[in-house]
């Protein structure tokens, strides 16, 4: 529903590895010596070592490759309106987005989610067998296409959308809202997991724990961060921050504070922690006149721990 300075250590052969090389090394030397009787014994000694250094070599080459995975980067899948990100080192495995939530129309803020939520439906168009590109579509009552094509980077997860409204009347369809879940990544739980989430205010990086939080609202629970220009009556109905967001990112730690998790798009209705343990960037749609077409961009960066790199990628993805 409405949710409404990172040290880096050498990687170190696996044991398993090691033992793999040495026993295939001292194959190959059994088999060379066989039957070598009479030969200079130094002469053996130093080809099983000069052997033994080039098989290490070569396995050494192959593991930045292991490392990366066997496609290098992350990877998506999408089913049942779940959109899973993975790769080895995310906490957890994996960072599930409900995608979509929800279509909303604008006068949201205090009234029923039910009179709010527009119906859609979403179906999977193509997937490439490596999982670095999903391309599906969403069809938004009562004439609203949504094409979807995303792709997954070595660090990043890339969203281009274009939005078309079919019909020949005006369609009050304002945001939308992917919803990712980050209890896994966090290792925290609903009622802790702030303290692992950020925005960026005035005052820079902000964990929610120290935003300045409200609680009335529709709906308890949760916290709303409504950006400038945005119409505060056409958010979700769930307590609004009397901290405005600088700009359209909204994220967390890991629970070992290595990685850091981010969500942004080039135009946002809301940032949102919700009442799943989960967080938003809401895109801004602003409607859709009839046969008017839109296209909206966004990125999920998964990234060492360190935020001014993820405010220069954001800049670098989202110029003013």
């Amino acid at each position: 529903m409405n949710n409404a300075g990172v040290k880096t250590e050498k990687m170190k052969m696996p044991c398993s590895l090691y033992d793999s090389a040495r026993t295939r090394s001292e194959l190959v030397f059994l088999g060379r010596n066989h039957g070598s009787r009479g030969r200079s014994p130094h002469r053996g000694t130093y080809g099983q070592l000069a052997g033994l250094l080039f098989f290490i070599c070569v396995l050494l080459a192959g593991l930045p490759a292991m490392a990366a995975g066997p496609t290098g980067g992350l990877t998506i899948a999408w089913t049942n309106n779940m959109l899973a990100i993975s790769d080895r080192n995310i906490p957890g495995g994996k960072v599930d987005i409900w995608y979509l939530e929800a279509f909303c129309r604008s006068g949201s803020t205090r009234r029923d989610w039910r009179q709010t939520t527009i119906p859609h439906k979403t179906k999977l168009v193509s997937a490439d067998k490596n999982g670095k590109r999903l391309q599906l579509r969403t069809l938004v009552e009562p004439n609203v296409d949504v094409l979807h094509d995303i792709r997954a980077g070595k660090d990043d997860i890339d969203f281009q959308l274009k939005l078309k409204n079919h019909g020949d009347q005006f369609v009050d369809v304002q945001w939308f809202q992917p919803c990712m879940r980050v209890d896994r990544f966090t290792g925290r739980n609903q009622s802790n997991y702030i303290v692992k989430s950020f925005i960026f205010t005035e005052r820079g990086l902000t964990t929610l724990d120290k935003t300045r939080r409200t609680e009335e609202a529709v709906y308890p629970g949760g916290q709303v961060y409504v950006p400038k220009r945005i119409n505060p009556d056409d958010v979700n109905p769930r307590p609004i921050s009397l901290d405005q967001p600088v700009n359209g990112l909204i994220g967390c730690f890991s629970r070992d504070d290595k990685y850091l998790l981010a969500m942004a798009w080039d135009k946002t209705q809301e940032l949102f922690q919700g009442v799943i343990v989960c967080l938003h960037n809401d895109p801004r749609v602003g409607g859709l006149k009839p046969g008017e077409t839109k296209k909206l961009r966004g990125k999920v960066y998964f990234m060492r721990n360190d935020p001014e790199a993820l405010l220069k990628r954001y800049h670098r993805d989202f110029p003013k």
